[in-house]
């Protein structure tokens, strides 16, 4: 197994916390080990629909964004990734407090890898789970200036 570098755990956590989608939908990523991701939701107005429930769309960003960067703790620094298949079941209705996503890589292939996300709420209750198909795009790296080494080997 290989051993992710600290300083680009940390760098590159402050430049996904910052993009726009999830400060639209207040993600944050907590921590990536290699192999798995940490995310963190606290559940406003926003992510309700007309029922007074959370909307299915946010367990399923949640899942996604779970298995991405569970993956992409795992691949080399000059790959990138794509979701092509998402599969989610739904398992309890939230209406306040926070969401917590655990995820999973389960498999890096040569073109496609696997994972799965865990969400739970804030009393430990499942609320979603699902799995992830991504595909590897080689010779696609994140474009950040003074990005430190991924991996310490």
């Amino acid at each position: 197994m290989r051993k992710l570098n600290p300083a680009y755990v940390d760098y590159f956590s402050e430049y996904v916390n910052s993009c726009p989608f999830f400060q639209l939908m207040s993600i944050h990523l907590d921590g990536v080990r290699y192999g798995k991701s940490y995310l963190d939701l606290e559940i406003h107005p926003k992510h309700m629909q007309p029922f007074g429930i959370i909307h299915g769309g946010v367990c399923a960003s949640l899942v996604e964004a779970g298995v991405f960067w569970a993956v992409h703790s795992q691949i080399p620094d000059d790959v990138g990734l794509t979701t092509v298949e998402l599969k989610l079941n739904y398992m309890a209705a939230v209406s306040a407090g926070s969401l917590r996503v655990n995820g999973d890589c389960l498999k890096v292939g040569k073109t496609l890898c696997l994972g799965q996300a865990h969400v739970t709420d804030a009393k430990g209750r499942d609320v979603a789970h699902g799995t992830a198909t991504l595909m590897l795009l080689p010779n696609k790296p994140v474009d950040l200036p003074d990005l430190p080494r991924k991996f310490i080997d």
